[in-house]
């Protein structure tokens, strides 16, 4: 008895929307090796030690979703402190000092912030998982809060813990806080054009606003670089898993790679970090590793 053929999408069918998050496409745009390694190797390749800097930001993240959740009576900016210490994340460190002086400038920096901020003042949603439909794309993403703004619709805010100040410059072209912004607004069926991010080492906020055409524009640029991806994940399902489908895009921040050891290239483009480098205080070249860029890259490589 024959085996049945396998059956093809019949002509003129709809291609199914392609699902995917700013994170996978930044990731894609950022470096198609690591891409690989990342979402379509399985088993993937070990990662290396846990990052210093990953821990911060996670321990800053859950501290202020965590304040958000407790009564308002209760939302002191001391508390605030106090959340960081109690769920901080002690890893990637050179040693417990080092550890102890990093949990107190992160729960300073919560401190500080909280002071400036309403605790009555409830957000539509903290930690909240959005998603709109295009043309081409399932866009979806976890958003840290969302506020209702006094007209009515509502706004994007996102924590950075990033050496680097931010400007309105970096929130208006950020194309996650875009996406973030049609998501949040298919999801919750409220109009949505503010985005911000708030830079906790320095107590500032960048935002921009969004119009319609900005909007599509940020749409359409991340239908550009899914198709790509699309094509890259077709490709590696039909067994194509080389260098010409998946370049490894070399550059500095290839010292900070997770899968440096599983490629010769990003080896050879740059000394590898360790792990507590981007927490020093005197350490004087780390990149933005909260985020990949937010524009394609002129002649295909990141500076």
């Amino acid at each position: 008895m024959s085996a049945s053929p396998v059956q093809g999408v019949l002509e003129g069918m709809p291609r199914r929307l392609y699902p995917c998050t700013p994170t996978r496409l930044l990731t894609w745009l950022d470096c198609p090796r690591r891409y690989r390694f990342t979402y379509l190797d399985r088993p993937a390749p070990p990662k290396g030690p846990p990052w210093a800097h990953t821990g911060l930001g996670t321990s800053v993240h859950t501290a202020l979703a965590s304040w958000w959740r407790l009564p308002p009576g209760e939302r002191t900016s001391e508390r605030g402190a106090q959340l960081v210490r109690s769920g901080w994340v002690d890893e990637g460190y050179r040693d417990d000092a080092q550890s102890q002086a990093v949990r107190e400038r992160a729960a300073r920096w919560v401190r500080d912030y909280l002071a400036d901020v309403d605790p009555g003042a409830e957000p539509i949603g903290v930690e909240r998982t959005v998603s709109a439909p295009t043309a081409a794309l399932v866009l979806s993403g976890r958003v840290d809060r969302i506020d209702e703004r006094p007209d009515g619709s509502i706004a994007i805010v996102d924590y950075k813990t990033g050496r680097r100040p931010l400007g309105d410059d970096d929130a208006r072209s950020s194309l996650a806080l875009a996406v973030y912004a049609v998501a949040a607004a298919r999801t919750l069926r409220r109009p949505c054009a503010l985005v911000e991010l708030h830079h906790l080492p320095t107590g500032t906020v960048a935002a921009a606003v969004h119009g319609d055409g900005s909007l599509r524009r940020k749409v359409a640029e991340a239908e550009s670089i899914a198709r790509e991806a699309r094509a890259a994940d077709e490709a590696y399902a039909a067994g194509d898993d080389g260098e010409q489908t998946f370049p490894a895009r070399t550059s500095a921040s290839c010292g900070w790679c997770d899968f440096r050891a599983a490629c010769p290239q990003g080896r050879a483009a740059a000394p590898q970090r360790r792990p507590w480098d981007a927490v020093e205080d005197d350490e004087p070249d780390v990149p933005d590793l909260e985020s990949g860029p937010s524009q394609r890259p002129p002649g295909g490589s990141p500076g």
